[in-house]
């Protein structure tokens, strides 16, 4: 069942493609690895897919609606969130009240607050104890139930970017579109963090992430997609891309070489 596409997707930033008609599907509870040179274009595809940007060319589909150039919230309401590369918490509320600030009641809100919500204030969390335990929840699912009455901004670097995680999945999405999760953590950090998208997929979850570090890629992806210059150069199974001579010209250099 494809779940989730982009037809022809193009996006232009003055003279620089960024975007040149970039198909993709996602299937039902598939995990998609999006890789490709710095400047290929991932985060703008996420960009679009998110409705943070809108393309020039083409359409966004999800489950058979036309959702292209649909505003963030109103995307995220039908059941796509996102995280970002760079983290996007609320230091000052502690890691459960940041899980909570999400579990507001979006059909009952208006767009206008939300969005003012996003750029001058954490968002009210329900206080209730079905928030509560909601949160709770999906604190444990990512490793964080233990530091819950903690300030976001005493967490170390990795547990932030799984509150970022926890914080999407608060909105329950559908599809989780995933943007370098795994940068700047350490080996053992990788590790968990790789056990952890795997979890969140378990649950369900179609999800898209974009990722420099290929043990992640390779290990968690059912598929692979690569870009380059906003161009995909290719889209196969984990084991056919890093054999694809185009990728490792484009993007693996040595790393696949020193493989054969």
């Amino acid at each position: 069942m494809i779940f989730f596409q982009g037809m022809h997707l193009t996006k232009m930033f003055g003279g620089l493609c960024a975007l040149n008609e970039v198909d993709f599907d996602l299937k039902s509870g598939e995990i998609l690895g999006l890789i490709g040179p710095n400047g290929a274009g991932k985060t703008t595809l996420i960009n679009i897919l998110s409705g943070f940007m809108s393309p020039d060319k083409g359409k966004v589909i999800f489950l058979d609606r036309d959702i292209t150039g649909m505003r963030p919230h109103l995307i995220n309401m039908v059941g796509i969130s996102r995280t970002f590369q760079i983290m996007k918490t609320f230091p000052k509320l502690t890691v459960l009240d940041n899980v909570r600030s999400a579990l507001v009641d979006r059909k009952n809100r208006s767009a206008y607050g939300l969005i003012l919500d996003s750029f001058k204030r954490p968002v009210r969390p329900q206080n209730n104890r079905i928030s509560i335990e909601k949160a709770a929840e999906l604190l444990d699912l990512v490793g964080l139930y233990g530091f819950r009455n903690q300030l976001a901004e005493n967490l170390p670097y990795a547990y932030c970017k799984r509150l970022e995680m926890a914080r999407s999945l608060a909105t329950k999405p559908k599809i989780l579109l995933l943007d370098e999760p795994s940068s700047g953590l350490n080996p053992r950090e990788v590790n968990e963090q790789i056990e952890i998208i795997r979890k969140i997929n378990g649950q369900g979850i179609s999800i898209l992430i974009i990722e420099h570090v290929m043990k992640v890629i390779m290990n968690i992806s059912n598929r692979i997609m690569v870009l380059d210059h906003g161009e995909k150069i290719a889209d196969g199974l984990p084991e056919e891309i890093y054999k694809d001579q185009r990728v490792i010209d484009a993007y693996l250099g040595g790393e696949a070489s020193a493989e054969h």
